[in-house]
């Protein structure tokens, strides 16, 4: 939208698009939803671990999303980020469609993982998960270093040692 994502509303796009409001909300519980779907036109990577290990399902998850926010639409995202309210419905979109989902993706590969003897069980697992996820996410707001994927690899491999099977 010309407007801007805080002008947005599922009206205009219903309108714009030639689709009921309903064709919408089924896909998307609101117009903030909506726009961050827009901007991450590449889907973020789904847990896969049929056959992998977790440093591969993880490196791969975790490439992806260093990919998607290294371009320019994901620098565009994180600027927003940056300037918007913690409780905007852009940042619950944010929350919901990017950490969460990405969390929870990283938390079946780890379950996966422990069920197969791969890793041991971590004392906390969200501790873990917010160690492998927290460092993308505090780059892409202070901006201090690149968000690259060898940086991905780096924080997959480094997190990964933490539950690594004694011996292993």
């Amino acid at each position: 939208m010309a407007e801007g994502f805080g002008r947005m509303t599922i009206e205009a796009v219903a309108a714009r698009s030639g689709v009921g409001k309903p064709t919408i909300y089924r896909s998307w519980a609101n117009a903030q939803e909506l726009a961050m779907a827009a901007l991450l036109v590449n889907r973020l990577p789904e847990a896969d671990v049929g056959g992998c290990t977790a440093q591969a399902a993880l490196g791969a998850q975790m490439r992806g999303l260093v990919t998607a926010f290294a371009s320019t639409r994901g620098r565009q995202i994180t600027m927003a980020l940056a300037a918007a309210d913690p409780e905007s419905e852009f940042t619950k979109a944010f929350r919901n469609r990017v950490i969460l989902s990405s969390r929870n993706a990283g938390r079946i590969i780890l379950e996966e993982a422990l069920a197969r003897g791969e890793i041991v069980a971590p004392p906390d697992m969200d501790a873990l998960l917010d160690m492998i996820y927290g460092p993308v996410f505090f780059r892409l707001l202070v901006g201090h270093c690149p968000v690259s994927p060898e940086f991905g690899d780096a924080i997959v491999r480094t997190a990964l040692r933490a539950v690594a099977l004694s011996g292993a």
